[in-house]
């Protein structure tokens, strides 16, 4: 009711000349989900927690360091995939051991390296849960002390954008059905977008073998919340100085692979006697006790002067934790696109930081049945070496790749952005008159949303009406009975920016004109 007036005098009312603005939703922020070496903050717990972090630093305050990832030196089996060295006159090959294959932390630092800013962590385990259990999709599910899944607490999150699971895709094959969970998880919400990795191919393995599993498990639901990338990288997150005999088992382990003394031996510069010789001056007691002066960086130091072997085995460890399943660094991808050139551009056509190559050579011929497939229209997007360019992500569909509507990844995600956006601006008028008043202010607050996306150029079209219309009222969007049921309808229309992802140049001879 307006105010009553008893007294007379000169009163003042302001009234609000302009609707409300729309203010538009974050579109990169991922987070990410698994296991980490700790997950403590302010002396709480932040297990299941998910956490906002922006550097690499809160990172490593927050969540802690690496997994030192313990590896063997053995015989090579039938089935080797692994590069096999002469080891003291006997083949061998370099193998990870059972339950020590983690990526969270290297994902990480992948994702800041290539752009990444604000992000979630969401730990949902320790390093040393891990060693125990292995990894398990398990850890996605309520229990008896934690009544919630996990996607029940993402929900409750309003801000994260993108999901991204990179420890998972070591179980291979048997990660895909997490990633169903993940599409359901995004479309529920209408507001992420899942990025997904295909497990790591094998030297014997041939693409179609590597990819058929994958476009078969992933199943035909929601598949326009989703983009696979393929094949994984070889990077350099992993320094040389990250690598010693720790990653042996420790000074015993390490000591025991190395070649051992020869006492019939003239060779003054065999390698078994120089690090029993060193061994002697750096330890009391072997293994356990230095003696003055000699730490554990300088017996590592000392280890890769005098013995090649040890060198070699260290450099095959790195190369290994090395190469990385790519969505953590797409994430940064994503991240870098939006916030230089908007969600709208096509996040493709970008070179990878910290990457040396692709793990896959994929050629133009092999990319077309992964870019475009006539039977599933599962798209998944290559990532090539290009010579003088470096390894760029040469593709940008949905997994949803032979729909008209969802084929483009930009496409998807811009619509979150303008859908999210107008959705809580909106919020205001609920419970407001359902009348023309109220609809005028509706549809000023939408045109001038979206005239500013088109001056950006998230639209296309030469004028705004060609790139949008909103429509909203009684006899246009509305029956009579829709206001009698309390429902104010407003219709959107977007002529959306898709990208040129085949450019044909035409070249045709002509007459001469002189």
């Amino acid at each position: 009711m307006p105010p009553t007036y008893n007294t007379p005098g000169v009163y003042i009312e302001e009234q609000g000349a302009f609707p409300n603005s729309v203010v538009a939703v974050e579109t990169a922020v991922p987070v990410f989900i698994g296991y980490t070496e700790k997950a403590i903050g302010n002396n709480h717990s932040l297990l299941y927690k998910p956490t906002k972090i922006s550097t690499y630093t809160e990172y490593l305050e927050l969540f802690g360091a690496g997994f030192c990832a313990k590896f063997s030196v053995v015989d090579p089996g039938k089935d080797n995939d692994l590069t096999v060295y002469s080891i003291d006159g006997k083949n061998k090959i370099v193998a990870i051991d059972d339950n020590n294959t983690l990526y969270f932390h290297s994902a990480i630092k992948l994702f800041f390296e290539n752009g990444g800013g604000n992000c979630y962590i969401l730990s949902i385990g320790l390093y040393e849960d891990v060693i125990v259990n292995d990894i398990s999709l398990k850890d996605f599910e309520a229990t008896t002390e934690r009544p919630e899944t996990v996607w029940d607490i993402l929900k409750k999150e309003l801000e994260p954008t993108l999901v991204v699971v990179p420890d998972f895709i070591a179980l291979g094959v048997a990660s895909y059905p997490l990633y169903i969970d993940v599409l359901k998880h995004c479309a529920d919400t209408q507001s992420r977008f899942g990025i997904f990795d295909l497990a790591k191919q094998k030297s014997n393995e041939v693409t179609d073998d590597n990819v058929l599993p994958f476009r078969t498990a992933i199943g035909i639901n929601y598949l326009n919340y989703g983009a696979a990338y393929y094949p994984w990288l070889k990077t350099t997150i992993i320094q040389a100085e990250e690598v010693d005999y720790k990653n042996l088992g420790g000074f015993v382990e390490s000591l025991k692979i190395l070649p051992q003394p020869d006492p019939n031996s003239t060779d003054k510069n065999h390698e078994g006697n120089n690090i029993s010789n060193l061994v002697k001056q750096v330890f009391k007691t072997p293994g356990i006790v230095f003696n003055e002066g000699f730490t554990e960086e300088s017996f590592h130091q000392s280890l890769l002067k005098i013995s090649p072997t040890y060198a070699t085995i260290l450099k095959e460890i790195r190369t290994q934790l090395n190469e990385l399943p790519p969505s953590a660094a797409i994430a940064g991808v994503y991240s870098i696109v939006d916030g230089n050139r908007g969600v709208w551009k096509a996040p493709a056509n970008i070179s990878l930081n910290q990457v040396s190559a692709a793990t896959v050579n994929i050629t133009h011929d092999q990319q077309e049945s992964l870019n475009v497939d006539a039977i599933s229209g599962k798209s998944i997007n290559v990532i090539r070496d290009f010579n003088g360019l470096g390894t760029i992500v040469w593709g940008a569909r949905t997994l949803d790749g032979n729909s008209q509507d969802w084929r483009y990844i930009n496409i998807r995600r811009t619509l979150i952005m303008i859908e999210q956006s107008l959705k809580l601006a909106t919020r205001a008028y609920v419970f407001e008159p359902n009348d023309a008043n109220t609809w005028a202010t509706v549809t000023s607050m939408m045109n001038n949303f979206l005239t500013n996306l088109w001056k950006q150029g998230a639209l296309a079209g030469a004028t705004p009406d060609q790139a949008f219309n909103v429509q909203v009222g009684l006899g246009t969007t509305m029956t009579a009975n829709d206001i009698l049921d309390g429902y104010m309808v407003v219709s959107v229309r977007l002529a959306l920016a898709r990208p040129a992802e085949f450019i044909v140049i035409t070249f045709q001879q002509q007459m001469q004109q002189s």
